[in-house]
């Protein structure tokens, strides 16, 4: 039974046998991820008054100028997820490699593997605007007591064990999914505790919101030109309202309380899309469909793609159902 204004702790243990594998493992991890996103969050807060902005003067695997953030981000998720005696290896969108973790008798019988984007939407710190964490987690598929395989965390979505959310903003939620239902947690700064302020989220069958980087509009494929058209008619219940914050936590957030559809297709400019499958694609996709929500490529569902690489991208357009149904027509119409 869900009671609202739970702390995360009570909630977790409350719910362990939902988790297939249930002997603790799943509150050790998701209490490695709440710890680092406290400190993620305390140093997003300040970022206006400390040297933590701006670009680090590097650039990730991804080709993109890593932000100071996004470094810092990155290592306390390490550092923490390491430092728990669950975790076998980790993969992060700012790492070219997946990193082994042996554990502390180097006997390599963690079970676990964590795909994340440790600071997604991180050019939008030095203009104040809402960032987030995304995390996925899988179980291992090689043998344990062996070193973590490239096998282990190329895996399609639908074998993800828990995904979830980090939305730093107004106030900083965590939003996760075992595939019971997604729950949603807000964070008491004054006391360091996560209370249950969101219980069973839901998207609405449909909304009259899209979100989409419009500016990308003459580089899009036909069938998201006349999505989109679709959108700004005047007819019945539209035309519908554009947001589109550039984060992609912050806008499937919003989708996901008010109801609406996000959509990073592909295009002439980014020809396989621009979001990548196992660290935003996957753990989106699976709390999308948790909460009655569709997610696909335009075509396929995103949860049943088969991953071949690391940083792999897709095309992803995901939200309210019957959104995702109207635009997957005009996609199926109008492929080129």
């Amino acid at each position: 039974m869900v009671k609202k204004n739970q702390t995360l702790g009570e909630f977790i243990i409350e719910n362990q046998a939902e988790f297939a594998y249930s002997s603790g493992e799943l509150s050790r991890l998701i209490n490695s991820i709440r710890l680092a996103a406290k400190v993620v969050n305390h140093e997003v807060n300040k970022a206006g008054l400390v040297d933590i902005t701006g670009a680090a003067g590097e650039t990730n695997v991804q080709g993109e100028d890593q932000q100071k953030l996004d470094v810092y981000a990155n290592e306390k998720f390490i550092q923490t997820l390491t430092n728990r005696e669950i975790v076998c290896g980790i993969a992060s969108e700012e790492s070219e490699d997946f990193i082994t973790i042996a554990g502390q008798n180097n006997d390599h019988k963690n079970k676990y593997v964590v795909l994340m984007d440790p600071l997604d939407g991180s050019s939008n710190i030095d203009v104040n605007v809402s960032v987030g964490t995304i995390f996925s987690i899988y179980r291992r598929v090689s043998p344990i007591g062996t070193p973590v395989q490239l096998e282990d965390f190329l895996q399609p979505g639908h074998k993800q064990v828990a995904a979830g959310y980090i939305v730093y903003g107004t106030s900083t939620m965590l939003v996760y999914t075992t595939g019971h239902g997604v729950n949603g947690f807000t964070l008491n700064p004054a006391l360091g505790s996560w209370y249950l302020s969101h219980p069973d989220m839901k998207f609405p069958e449909t909304g009259n919101i899209y979100s989409v980087n419009e500016g990308n509009y003459v580089h899009f494929p036909r069938g998201v030109k006349n999505y989109i058209k679709y959108c700004q008619e005047e007819k019945e219940d539209r035309p519908y309202t554009s947001r589109y914050i550039g984060s992609l936590v912050s806008d499937f957030h919003r989708n996901m309380i008010k109801g609406g559809i996000y959509f990073y297709p592909t295009s002439s400019k980014a020809p396989h899309g621009k979001l990548r499958l196992l660290y935003e694609c996957n753990p989106m996709a699976f709390i999308a469909e948790q909460a009655g929500g569709r997610a696909s490529d335009g075509f396929n569902r995103i949860l049943d793609i088969e991953p071949k690489e690391l940083h792999q991208r897709v095309p992803f357009f995901c939200g309210s159902k019957n959104m995702v149904i109207k635009a997957e027509e005009f996609m199926a119409k109008d492929p080129e």
